[in-house]
């Protein structure tokens, strides 16, 4: 009898999951293994994912597209698919819609679905809700209840929801309360009386801002801080060697030495964004080397200053904010929200500061949610309940091994499940972007390949899905894409 493929399941199918499996695939022609790659996730596109499905002209990438190729070891790739899709149209200094990116990201797939090898695709429109360990590696329990088995799983989950801890009860289920504003068609949904109140002053604000801005409409914004993203420089910097920092050292030691760098950057180099885009190599390990103590107290005291500098806009969408700021469409201020109540037309919102303000609708614009034990999820939520994975002690993410596999709370031999992206926040802290994305999904695909790695097919012959209860409930094979 011949062997039977070998079986990997990716649960999700944006940025990460459509990477993974590009890479899973790519690297099988190169081994000719003989490859069955299964990305279940039950969005009917592949690739978008939350990131790029918005079809928003001004929602643009915050990274130039000369830092998004898909591949590691092909830096100019994603500019090159611009190239034939548009001749002229852009360059790798430009800021492109991120829609653009999801076609770029579907595109990646499809060729490594129809590029040489015998590795197979096969997408499956369901939503992973539990996993369990088996003696031939892991079995997904799918929404439909049926199982799928596989020698090993990768949870590309992307970044969930926002956390809606913060809302007040009378709030949380008002038709003028906005939970996520990425959920397809939601913006389109607001009520259109009154001005709107968008909680959080990040990223997230900044797209939505913009999008609901016109004329007659007040737009506010609040967060703890009221920290505005920082720009991106209009044209290309100069690069800095990284700082040399003792990665032993203090919470406070390191942030001397860093505003230090930071400064002599600027002196340097006449921008502080030298600096700050200069710890890219080095900041993963200065975190690792922080005790539980100074990674807490970084969250907390520091976190919002550096995201508002690391993570930064393009200089466009800074033009078009400041734009509206002046005109006064656009306000944004610090604030926290003590109290909420709905009318029938309106919401009056009590702040901590005493300020009261009636407005028409509010959004949660406050990021994905950062805790890890608190995600609305039956996969994670199973995989903690069951011990097969645990929390890293920050919250910001699964404990894994330094290849992204889940650690088990018993100590034992973890499972055949990995991760990537946001869920290993909390062992590189930077781990959200498609430059760090691209580098684990190609480490994984080389993992999960190796002769070495002890996942060679021991499974009996299966046509496609384990049924998990009445022959019913068994599903056909899916064809490969």
């Amino acid at each position: 009898m011949p062997e039977t493929p070998r079986r990997i399941a990716v649960v999700g199918a944006g940025a990460s999951g459509t990477l993974t499996a590009a890479q899973l695939l790519r690297r099988a022609a190169a081994l000719q293994a003989d490859l069955e790659v299964w990305l279940v996730d039950p969005a009917p596109t592949t690739g978008d994912g939350v990131a790029y499905a918005t079809t928003a002209a001004h929602h643009l990438l915050n990274v130039p597209a000369g830092r998004m190729s898909a591949y590691p070891d092909a830096p100019h790739h994603f500019v090159r698919w611009l190239a034939r899709r548009a001749p002229g149209a852009h360059t790798g200094d430009d800021y492109v819609p991120r829609a653009l990116y999801g076609e770029y990201l579907a595109d990646v797939l499809a060729t490594a679905v129809s590029g040489p090898g015998p590795g197979h695709l096969h997408r499956v429109h369901e939503r992973v809700v539990g996993a369990r360990r088996t003696d031939h590696g892991v079995t997904l329990t799918l929404g439909s209840g049926k199982a799928l088995p596989a020698d090993a799983a990768v949870l590309a989950l992307g970044n969930p929801p926002p956390c809606n801890v913060w809302v007040p009860p009378a709030l949380r289920h008002s038709p003028r309360y906005l939970p996520d504003p990425w959920t397809p068609g939601a913006l389109e949904r607001l009520p259109c009386d009154g001005d709107v109140l968008l909680v959080g002053t990040g990223l997230t604000m900044v797209d939505i801002a913009l999008t609901l801005s016109r004329t007659g409409r007040a737009v506010q914004a609040i967060s703890r801080h009221g920290l505005l993203p920082q720009p991106h420089a209009e044209s290309p910097l100069s690069a800095a060697p990284p700082p040399s920092i003792d990665p032993g050292a203090d919470i406070r030691r390191i942030r001397r030495a860093l505003l230090s760098h930071i400064s002599a950057c600027r002196r340097t180099h006449g921008d502080w964004r030298v600096g700050i885009d200069s710890l890219r190599p080095v900041t993963t390990e200065l975190w690792q080397h922080l005790s539980p103590a100074d990674q807490a107290h970084f969250l907390h005291h520091d976190q919002s200053l550096w995201n508002t500098h690391r993570h930064r806009i393009p200089p466009a969408s800074a033009r078009a904010l400041r734009d509206e700021i002046d005109a006064g469409r656009i306000q944004v201020a610090s604030g926290e929200i003590t109290d909420a109540i709905p009318t029938r037309d309106s919401v009056q919102i009590r702040l901590r500061d005493g300020r009261t303000l009636s407005v028409g609708a509010v959004v949660n614009c406050t990021g994905p949610q950062a805790d890890v034990r608190r995600m609305d999820d039956p996969l994670v939520a199973g995989l903690l309940t069951t011990g097969l994975a645990t929390p890293d002690p920050t919250g910001l993410g699964l404990h894994t091994t330094p290849s992204g596999r889940l650690n088990p709370a018993d100590g034992t031999a973890p499972a055949a499940l990995w991760t990537l992206g946001p869920l290993r926040r909390g062992a590189l802290l930077e781990s959200t972007a498609v430059p760090e994305i691209r580098v684990q999904a190609h480490a994984l695909a080389a993992t999960l390949l190796a002769s070495e790695s002890g996942l060679h097919m021991s499974l009996p012959h299966r046509s496609a899905f384990a049924p998990s209860g009445p022959p019913e409930h068994q599903l056909a094979s899916g064809e490969p894409a």
